[in-house]
């Protein structure tokens, strides 16, 4: 078919054309002499995304998987009890990553399209005078069903019960999109990724850490080998790795930074709340629902979409699929055949989005749902239309 395929999977996300070219270059030698005067720029211009002033930042080549994998066996041992909370698809794989490395799981089940429970996790850390509780996990952005928590609200409970766990955060679908402040909030260990608000292709884990995490790390009693924090600094300190990296990534995640610090992290925040307001406004005028119970679990990064009762999801997404070049996400989990989603994360505008809005809108009308056609891509152009005009007036 003619045309391009349009992606607005919430990940892998699109790649700016300046970050393709970059990656596409004849291979070179990571072990080259001048080699660390690219590799100290990258490592200390990530943190910059973090915002990370103290601590340092791994990339490894894996996924976001494996910094989570790095992050757990670096800074905690086997048996060691951590809080977490389980309300989608990731959440409770990072569940079973911590109850497959032999931690005490406390876990706190909420339901599906609600977020971190800040309510509870203040009574359980308040509750653990003996400071039992060797971590606190929170999931800035779940991604399964659209779902933001607040990052911010967990370090207030922590503070409040003066309790001394370390603070890790899942920010692979959030970091370089939505607000994020490692410093500022006091996060341990913040992972990411680099196929979506990186706008890279898979294939580089980030992983953030303090020098809190790095001090726990000396005292850790997990076996770690290739995602060790010893064998990454000794090796990071003089500008090369521990072993063979994604050469042609990093020359990427170069051209992906210089982006971000172009347009400018609060600014890109802003893009990102902006172009996901536009989809919510077109849901509200399908007369359908998100899966995210309450605005203040809005996801800014992607929207799933509950579909009516006797609809299943899946037909909408292979409809959009194959009659409109277009992928959208598919439901997982609990969610499977309930919502599709709306990636909305990453090197899109407003322009881009009303391309997802309309074959959305299509392809739920080809599957029996009753919308006025139209409805949702008139409410969101006009958005778009007059957040444009406001947002012309203050660079005026």
């Amino acid at each position: 078919m003619a045309g391009f395929n349009q992606l607005f999977v919430p990940g892998p996300t699109n790649i700016p054309e300046v970050v393709r070219q970059a990656m596409n270059m004849p291979m070179e030698d990571m072990r080259a002499p001048d080699y660390p005067s690219f590799t100290r720029g990258l490592f200390a211009d990530l943190m910059k995304v973090f915002r990370n002033e103290t601590g340092r930042a791994f990339i490894f080549p894996s996924s976001g998987t494996g910094a989570w994998e790095s992050a757990i066996t670096n800074t905690l041992s086997p048996g060691d009890r951590v809080l977490m909370a389980r309300f989608g698809q990731f959440t409770h794989l990072w569940v079973d990553m911590c109850q497959r490395f032999g931690l005490d799981v406390d876990v706190v089940d909420v339901d599906w399209g609600t977020g971190c429970p800040l309510e509870i996790y203040a009574e359980r850390l308040t509750q653990d005078k003996e400071h039992r509780i060797k971590a606190v996990f929170v999931t800035q952005n779940e991604t399964a069903t659209g779902v933001t928590s607040d990052v911010a609200g967990v370090r207030a409970a922590l503070d409040a019960a003066r309790h001394p766990a370390l603070l890790f955060v899942d920010g692979v679908s959030s970091i370089g999109s939505i607000d994020f402040r490692q410093e500022e909030w006091g996060v341990d260990c913040a992972v990411s990724g680099s196929q979506k608000g990186f706008m890279l292709p898979p294939g580089l884990g980030f992983l953030s850490v303090s020098q809190k995490a790095l001090a726990a790390a000396k005292a850790a009693g997990h076996e770690r080998c290739y995602f060790s924090f010893e064998d990454q600094i000794r090796a990071n300190d003089t500008g090369y790795f521990p072993y063979t990296p994604a050469v042609q990534l990093l020359r990427g995640l170069r051209a992906a930074l210089d982006l971000l610090e172009e347009e400018g992290l609060d600014t890109v925040f802003e893009r990102h709340n902006r172009l996901a307001t536009g989809v919510r406004k077109a849901v509200e005028s399908w007369g359908l629902k998100l899966c995210a119970k309450e605005a203040k679990w809005h996801s800014d990064t992607v929207s799933a979409v509950l579909v009516p009762e006797g609809i299943d999801s899946n037909d909408v997404v292979r409809r959009a699929y194959y009659a409109y070049q277009t992928s959208l996400g598919v439901g997982l989990n609990k969610v499977a055949g309930k919502v599709f989603r709306i990636g909305h994360l990453g090197w899109v505008n407003e322009v881009m989005m009303c391309g997802a809005i309309s074959a959305a809108e299509m392809a739920l009308r080809d599957c029996g749902i009753k919308i006025q056609p139209g409805s949702g891509v008139g409410a969101a152009l006009e958005h778009y239309r007059l957040s444009a005009q406001q947002t012309l007036a203050k660079a005026a």
